[in-house]
């Protein structure tokens, strides 16, 4: 009897343990997307993409401006001169490629390190909230399948980086 009592009470004890953690969850994306600070990142970003766009649209058109000229003397050119201009096409056309990569690389490189800091931001403001409300967990509503209004502390976090 005093074991089925011991047991009855450390259950009790248990649940009424777990009922007082508390658990919220935040969109942390819609959060992120209204941060100025990531208005400003995505409008640099956007100006490397614009140059670096407008750097590929003239080796394109240098690239085809020696590729007609070549088709239009391809038949009159001696033989050393179209082996030679055509040897120049297929570097230009690699540089091109190259290019191409690079800028995919350059550009996801550059969006991570302007991330950074506005993620870990976030991140101290979560943290912030968290621990001021006591929640010993706080989920990102994006991957939740469902989630009660009452635990939703993304206003919290707003209001704490000032949104």
């Amino acid at each position: 009897m005093k074991k089925i009592t011991f047991l009855v009470l450390l259950s009790v004890l248990t649940l009424s343990a777990i009922a007082q953690n508390k658990f919220g969850h935040v969109n942390a994306q819609e959060i992120l997307l209204l941060m100025p600070e990531y208005k400003t990142m995505a409008s640099t970003l956007q100006m490397s993409v614009t140059l670096k766009q407008n750097t590929l649209k003239a080796m394109e058109g240098e690239f085809q401006t020696k590729y007609i000229a070549y088709e239009n003397e391809g038949s009159t050119l001696d033989e050393a001169i179209k082996i030679d201009r055509e040897t120049e096409l297929q570097n230009m056309q690699k540089r091109l490629q190259d290019f191409q990569q690079n800028t995919q690389n350059d550009l996801m490189e550059e969006e991570k390190e302007l991330m950074a800091p506005i993620e870990e931001k976030l991140l101290l403001a979560i943290t912030s909230v968290a621990e001021e409300g006591g929640y010993i967990y706080i989920f990102n509503s994006q991957i939740f399948y469902y989630g009660s209004e009452k635990n939703d502390v993304s206003g919290l976090v707003k209001k704490k980086l000032g949104l």
